[in-house]
């Protein structure tokens, strides 16, 4: 689709970071095997992966939701180019401020790495009965498996916090994760079945 290859050459040159294909790839592949037909996704950028995922078949419905004005109007631009609004709702807010009463089977966390631990708290109530909650980024280009890649103060503080999700994940007593070497590191966790 040549509307995603400028959504690309737009996120590159303008230095918006947007999903690896390779993690993308994995997570519509997920979307078609399960039959996913309500996603949430925290943390739109300027809507590429959400128009992947709306692309997929016809009963899907993906929500997204954006803090920055200037990338959630990019969004905006790219879903009606892409002539997606109807498959696509959109929303300007907080993330961790923001309600949905709805619910979804598969929520993406790809927003505010430092925010990962309460994103997965607040949200986790809004899976439907075999929903997951996928995340991305948890190597941070390899960083998480090796701080002395970067010098950089605040960046090992963000690499920190990436680290105590991956044990909060790992450790949690209500979810199993599954990790996957793919991108930059994508995790899957599903609720615990309550005979365990």
């Amino acid at each position: 689709m040549d509307e995603l290859l400028k959504i690309k050459a737009f996120a590159n040159r303008e230095a918006i970071p947007i999903m690896q294909d390779e993690g993308c790839d994995f997570i519509c592949d997920y979307i078609l095997k399960n039959d996913v037909k309500t996603v949430l996704e925290i943390g739109t950028a300027i809507g590429y992966s959400s128009i992947r995922f709306a692309n997929l078949k016809h009963d899907i419905h993906v929500t997204t939701i954006e803090l920055d004005i200037e990338r959630y109007t990019k969004a905006n631009q790219n879903f009606k180019l892409c002539k997606l609004e109807d498959k696509i709702t959109s929303i300007h807010d907080d993330a961790l401020t923001h309600d949905f009463s709805e619910q979804f089977d598969l929520i993406f966390i790809d927003a505010a790495k430092a925010q990962y631990i309460k994103f997965f708290e607040k949200y986790k109530n809004n899976l439907t009965k075999n929903g997951v909650i996928i995340s991305d980024n948890l190597s941070f280009h390899g960083m998480v498996d090796d701080l002395t890649l970067t010098h950089n103060y605040s960046t090992k503080k963000l690499v920190k916090k990436i680290q105590k999700y991956d044990e909060f994940l790992k450790t949690n007593e209500e979810f199993e994760t599954e990790f996957f070497e793919i991108g930059d590191r994508i995790s899957i966790s599903r609720k615990k079945s309550v005979e365990n």
